[in-house]
């Protein structure tokens, strides 16, 4: 429980300070917060393999430009979704909000999406690019991803964008995951996979947390937890390395119905 409570404050720490250095940004220098000095998301941060430039413009076009410029996603969790008019969508780490809005758009009017985010500067950089985008079918809550503050059941689909692996209890991530899922939710993230020949120091480097490289799980790892959460159908495709031992990766799965 130490070692948890360790990888959140330095987590939140650093992405507090991100939330900080994008509301003061704002649209004027059009570089992600990922290129910051705020946040080191991986050594391949000039490829552009994490961040806003992951957003083209017809994901970009109802998004405030600041919400996708603050994004340190390593996807678009969103492309891959299928959202459908009138469901509920939960993101996990919702950070400036860029996905969450974007959900709100595609489930329309009768559909809701919400964020969860552990930090306060993010939640209220989050809610103010909601107010300027003018989408009020959306919430933001504060809370941990191992403790979801979300009824049993109430969600449609279950987004996140290179989160999941910040976390120092991923399993718990998945069991809330499934809890909160509809039977027949799907699953549909973005996040970072590990090389299953990842060497130590890379995961002792507690720095790398916050850069979504120390702590991902493998391929293997990630389709066991999923599978004992209670999930099927599991896909996990690699989209761009980001790392020399590590890739982004589209990762679906299905509760069962």
């Amino acid at each position: 429980m130490a070692e948890l409570t360790e990888i959140r404050e330095y987590v939140r720490e650093r992405y507090a300070a991100a939330a900080k250095t994008a509301a003061e940004r704002q649209k004027a220098s059009g570089q992600s917060c990922c290129g910051s000095t705020a946040v080191s998301c991986s050594p391949a941060d000039a490829s552009d393999v994490f961040g806003g430039t992951l957003y083209d413009e017809a994901f970009g076009v109802a998004v405030p430009g600041v919400a996708s410029e603050a994004s340190l996603g390593c996807g678009v969790p969103t492309a891959v979704a299928d959202l459908r008019d009138g469901e509920i969508v939960l993101d996990l780490g919702s950070g400036a909000g860029a996905d969450v809005l974007i959900s709100a758009r595609r489930v329309g009017p009768t559909g809701k999406a919400i964020g969860l985010d552990m930090t306060d500067e993010m939640l209220e950089l989050a809610r103010t690019n909601a107010a300027e985008a003018g989408i009020e079918n959306v919430e933001f809550r504060k809370g941990y991803l191992e403790d979801m503050p979300v009824p049993d059941q109430s969600i449609d689909v279950v987004i996140s964008n290179c989160v999941i692996n910040l976390s120092g209890d991923k399993p718990q991530v998945l069991r809330e995951a499934a809890r909160v899922l509809r039977p027949g939710g799907r699953f549909a993230v973005s996040d970072v996979i590990a090389d299953a020949n990842m060497d130590e120091q890379t995961r002792a480097d507690m720095a790398a947390w916050t850069g979504c490289i120390a702590g991902a799980l493998t391929e293997e790892d990630f389709r066991s937890a999923l599978a004992v959460a209670g999930f099927e159908q599991i896909e996990i495709r690699e989209t761009h390395r980001v790392h020399q031992r590590a890739a982004a990766a589209i990762i679906r799965a299905l509760k069962p119905g």
